[in-house]
């Protein structure tokens, strides 16, 4: 990630908001990017999705981005598209933003955002070094490759990379290096058994569905596959959960043979790549809905 010292000579580009220059700049470097209100808050979410009306499925689901017309939903109106950060949906955005900010996730990088003079002091002797950004109270931290994003795993230190944005602070220095170990192994803050209490999800009860579990033996091979199937998922795990719920139900979840116990499992290996019981229990409500479960 390196700053244009100047934009192309294009009159049209020459006209447009600085934040607007700025973010299709670093579009076309693959980073995606979306305006901010000022105080680092993202565009309000548009009247069909005020309220969670829409069931949040852009910003619970998809890896982005979303696909309302206008910056919508955070993190996942963030895009590379200049079609869509040009159009007139975006314009009254880009006249009022305060910042630019982008999904580091959404580029396979990895901040750590480092909030205090405290928290800068351990990164430096406890993380192997990359490019560093100056930040209003802390540096960012960045690194090549994506990981689930995870607040507080140390006092002013947070990890911002998938579902989330950052505030681009300029280019930086240094060259960005690869995602250590160290740092995946921040968001692994509780072992797997305490984060699964109390199980909050419901466990669909209506039977009459044909059930085609002839033998234990079928159920139990579907459950196995499914945990398999998320302890595999290289990227984008939120997603890749939700697909696996999603399964799970549309096989399993209508003949009244599922038990918590099968759920527990499921949670336990999200919980083993790190998601996070609110977004397990998310995604488990949400494959039910779109099953009319």
């Amino acid at each position: 990630m390196t700053h244009p010292t100047d934009f192309p000579r294009d009159p049209n580009r020459a006209a447009l908001p600085p934040n607007l220059r700025t973010a299709l700049w670093l579009a076309e470097l693959g980073i995606p990017v979306l305006p901010l209100r000022e105080g680092k808050l993202p565009v309000g979410n548009c009247p069909a999705c005020t309220k969670s009306a829409c069931g949040d499925r852009p910003h619970m689901l998809a890896a982005g981005p979303c696909q309302c017309a206008a910056p919508c939903h955070g993190w996942a109106a963030a895009t590379t598209d200049p079609a869509v950060l040009t159009s007139p949906a975006w314009a009254r955005s880009w006249r009022q933003a305060g910042a630019v900010a982008y999904h580091p996730g959404g580029a396979r990088l990895t901040v750590v955002d480092l909030d205090n003079a405290d928290a800068v002091a351990w990164a430096r002797q406890s993380l192997p070094a990359t490019k560093v950004v100056p930040t209003t109270r802390g540096e960012h931290w960045i690194y090549r490759g994506a990981m689930q994003s995870s607040n507080h795993v140390r006092r002013g230190v947070d990890i911002k990379s998938l579902m989330s944005y950052v505030v681009w602070r300029g280019p930086g220095t240094g060259p960005i290096t690869a995602l250590p170990d160290l740092v995946r192994a921040l968001a692994v803050r509780e072992a797997p058994a305490s984060r699964l209490a109390p199980l909050t999800v419901t466990v669909p009860t209506e039977a009459g569905g044909e059930c085609r579990h002839r033998s234990p033996v079928y159920l139990e091979r579907g459950i196995a596959m499914a945990e398999q199937s998320i302890a595999g998922a290289q990227e984008a795990i939120h997603t890749s959960v939700y697909r696996v719920f999603l399964a799970v139900l549309s096989r399993h979840g209508r003949c009244g043979c599922l038990t918590e116990g099968h759920v527990k499992r499921l949670f336990t290996a999200a919980h083993d790549k790190g998601e996070s019981a609110r977004h397990c229990e998310a995604a488990w409500s949400n494959a039910r809905t779109a099953l009319g479960m």
